[in-house]
């Protein structure tokens, strides 16, 4: 997926360009479904429409992410202050990236 490319506000795929009219927020007609329901599960609540509400597995998931990732940005500072090869670097900073990646993929 390209940089400039919007991604779907309900399942974070990527949303196919519009030739024409406002541009699109999500990739398909089921994400935009889920997104009404959960408005309209909202509406009347005391519930931010802004707020992520997430099932308690994907919670840990994320919790779970978020610690691969600090350890990953660590062993990159310790093999740096330790003085490892530019190609050391690389794989670390390569492993980075994808837990990264792997990170914006939760929903």
């Amino acid at each position: 997926m390209s940089a400039n490319r919007a991604t779907c506000e309900w399942c974070g795929g990527e949303v196919p360009e519009s030739p024409r009219g406002r541009p699109r927020k999500y990739c398909r007609a089921a994400c935009r479904q889920r997104a009404y329901e959960q408005r309209a599960r909202l509406a009347g609540s005391s519930i931010s429409p802004e707020a992520v509400i997430m099932r308690p597995e994907k919670v840990r998931d994320f919790h779970d992410g978020l610690f691969e990732l600090r350890c990953a940005a660590e062993d990159i500072a310790t093999a740096a202050d330790e003085g490892a090869s530019s190609d050391d670097l690389r794989v670390l900073c390569d492993e980075l990236v994808s837990l990264a990646r792997k990170m914006e993929k939760l929903r």
